[in-house]
């Protein structure tokens, strides 16, 4: 009986961390579409049309990933990892707004080296999100802080949200150094996606439980 619960709740996580991935694809698309229509339309360095390049391309998928923990929520379901993933991503949408714009107020170039910090706040800020989340998680699970932690550095969905949090600022920074420039709506949106590795650990999520 234990065991097909164990295997039920496994089945439950796999099915949700498999809707997280198609969450971001849905973002990712409609980043690339709305860059392309953008571009088309002659607005390639528009810094609203920034925004919401950027928007969709790094953060699509975490509003929609907060429609789904809602929805898991009003459910009724019982708390779980891909959740509180959800959740932590939602609530981190904010921060890259409020850096942006305030860059652009004090005058930052954001097509230059100096801007390489946009698009990763952009891309993997609901990460910083995602993994407050999920410690606070693992804590209402095992009761303890020490417990808690203990899971987290061996919990494989975490550990990679914590690991690209620490690459992809210095790929971000490496590619402005060689010359790139997102001085087009679509490469503002390629450079958010190739930086949005937050597909990542959904995806390792969903293989470990297959």
């Amino acid at each position: 009986m234990v065991d097909h619960e164990s295997q039920c709740h496994s089945c439950d996580e796999q099915e949700e961390f498999g809707e997280l991935l198609k969450y971001t694809g849905a973002g990712f698309a409609g980043g690339l579409i709305t860059g392309a229509v953008l571009d088309h339309f002659g607005f390639h360095q528009s810094a609203l049309g920034q925004w919401l390049v950027r928007t969709l391309s790094g953060e699509g998928e975490s509003l929609l990933e907060g429609i789904y923990a809602i929805r898991q929520r009003i459910r009724g379901s019982i708390g779980s990892m891909a959740e509180a993933y959800g959740w932590g991503k939602l609530s981190g949408m904010v921060l890259p707004w409020v850096i942006d714009w305030g860059s652009r107020m004090v005058g930052i170039n954001v097509y230059g080296v100096e801007g390489f910090y946009i698009p990763f706040f952009y891309a993997l800020s609901d990460q910083f999100g995602a993994n407050v989340a999920g410690v606070i998680f693992l804590r209402k699970k095992t009761g303890a802080w020490g417990r808690a932690l203990s899971e987290y550095v061996r919990h494989p969905v975490m550990l990679s949200s914590a690991a690209i949090i620490l690459v992809v600022p210095i790929s971000l920074l490496t590619a402005r150094l060689l010359g790139f420039s997102p001085t087009t709506q679509t490469l503002t949106a390629v450079e958010t996606i190739v930086a949005n590795l937050c597909w990542l650990p959904p995806l390792i999520g969903w293989v470990m439980r297959k």
